[in-house]
């Protein structure tokens, strides 16, 4: 045997069981949801007079969903004059002047609403909402992205629960407006819902923190004055925020029964930019806020909550690792016998793979009792996709812990709900990177593992890595897709600035 081999071998199991830990908590996080899911809170009372609402509209560079955005919020049921209406706009292309007649239209119609147009986009988003908060009438703060389409109920669903002065934030789930578009919307629609159905739910009930997900959720305005305001040092200024002030003692609820839609990316590259911004936030925050958790005096189960939830994306950099050692370890792997092969492997899989299985389905089985089979064919590719994002989102967590300054990287957003929409010819597209090229050259290795695997009879070994190179070419090969040429594609009109920041 090489003496090498054991080294190999206890590599690669020291990375599974890290993977296997992250595992164990996501059935932490079913355990907590269906122990707590039917705690519903209720509002401590009722105002006796509705409150003035300040709906902040965060915008840049949102020509396609503005008009509808400007629209939905004008439907909202809430008494007139209890509603202000702030589009933040940082943009600068023609959705100026089409915010600019979007607010005239609603003043026209007796709101009071109002164009803030920065030139300086110190902050990015988070700039532009400390900006219009000084100028916000309301003490409560209704956030919505531009890709938002809020139901007319929003505000009389919520805002009575600010009837307790500690509560803080309200955040309602995120529904999907465009879910059924294509294969990658339906599996990031799992993916939001897991997080957004399971883990919100379960964090907020059982008496843990949870987060602000940066739109369709309301303020306190003092609450977040008494937390030090918005702070633009990180890329995921919600969660940062959230953090501080639930350290400060505010507490937060998360309506899950209370749905506001929204538009899913629908281009591979759209989806990195998105998913590169939060996993390297996620990461500026954890670095940031974590000490700061440890030295409070919250109990020990929330802190250890908050700290799997901080550093859940390291797992990233694990299963990059994983891919650099699952061949080695096929050549060399020590014959430790059978049985210690299945001790060892088979608790290992279980935690590090099924329990991910699990957690979707669970997710789906709560939100669609009635049709949650018909995701279950997606849960292969949506497993498959999560190895293929693993360089770039590697990629954002080293970034984040080598403190690699970058911008605000917007996602595109073309205004989608039919599938017969011309979205590919719009100039609104994300910027351009050599991580496609990587991720091809990891799927023809990792194709190579697999047919290898075959040829010496492993099937096991086949089936269980098919995973990889299926990730690793849908995600290499749809973005290169999107990187040719385009005849159909309008050379004039283009938009420069759509590949920076936007407010999602």
């Amino acid at each position: 045997m090489d003496i090498t081999s054991p080294i190999w071998y206890f590599a690669y199991i020291t990375v599974l069981i890290g993977l296997a830990g992250y595992g164990s908590h996501r059935l932490a996080i079913i355990f907590l949801y269906l122990k707590h899911s039917r705690n519903k809170p209720v509002p401590l009372k009722e105002f006796d007079e509705l409150p003035l609402v300040t709906i902040q509209l965060p915008v840049f560079n949102e020509l396609h969903v503005v008009d509808r955005l400007l629209d939905s919020v004008a439907k909202i049921d809430y008494p007139q004059d209890k509603i202000q209406i702030q589009l933040l706009d940082d943009s600068t292309d023609e959705t100026v002047d089409i915010c600019r007649a979007g607010i005239e239209r609603l003043v026209s119609k007796g709101f009071d609403a109002e164009h803030i147009h920065r030139t300086d986009r110190t902050g990015y988003k988070a700039g532009a909402l400390e900006n219009g908060t000084r100028f916000a009438k309301g003490e409560y703060l209704f956030i919505l992205d531009a890709d938002f389409v809020p139901n007319a109920d929003v505000l009389q669903k919520t805002i009575q629960y600010f009837s307790d002065d500690r509560i803080g934030m309200i955040q309602t789930r995120w529904g999907h407006l465009n879910r059924t578009f294509n294969v990658l919307t339906r599996i990031q629609a799992m993916f939001l819902d897991g997080h957004l159905e399971l883990e919100q739910t379960a964090r907020n009930r059982s008496g843990r923190f949870f987060t602000f997900n940066g739109t369709a959720g309301i303020w306190r305005k003092s609450c977040i004055a008494d937390a030090g305001g918005w702070e633009h040092d990180t890329l995921t200024e919600d969660m940062d925020l959230s953090y501080r002030a639930q350290l400060k003692g505010w507490r937060f609820i998360f309506l899950n029964d209370v749905e506001t839609p929204a538009e899913l990316p629908v281009d591979m590259d759209g989806f990195k930019s998105q998913q590169h911004r939060w996993t390297k936030g996620s990461i500026q925050v954890c670095k940031k806020v974590l000490p700061a958790i440890w030295k409070s005096d919250v109990p020990l189960f929330v802190k250890m909550e908050a700290t799997a939830h901080l550093t859940s994306n390291f797992a990233y950099l694990l299963l990059i690792c994983l891919c650099f050692l699952i061949y080695p370890n096929q050549q060399i792997q020590p014959d430790f016998g059978k049985l210690s092969y299945y001790i060892v492997n088979v608790p290992i899989f279980f935690f590090a793979s099924v329990s991910v299985v699990l957690f979707y389905l669970t997710s789906q089985k709560a939100l669609r009792p009635d049709t949650w089979w018909k995701e279950v064919p997606y849960l292969p590719l949506l497993l498959a996709l999560g190895i293929g994002m693993s360089i770039t989102n590697a990629k954002a967590v080293i970034e984040a812990l080598c403190n690699h300054q970058s911008a605000f990287i917007r996602t595109p957003k073309y205004g989608i709900e039919q599938k017969n929409s011309d979205w590919k010819k719009s100039s609104y597209k994300a910027m351009k990177t050599l991580t496609p090229f990587v991720e091809l050259l990891f799927g023809f290795f990792f194709l190579f593992v697999v047919v290898e695997a075959a040829m010496k009879g492993n099937w096991s070994s086949a089936i269980l890595l098919l995973p990889f190179p299926v990730g690793f070419f849908y995600t290499s090969l749809s973005s290169l897709a999107r990187m040719m040429p385009s005849f159909s594609r309008p050379k004039s009109n283009q938009t420069p600035a759509a590949n920076l920041s936007d407010s999602k």
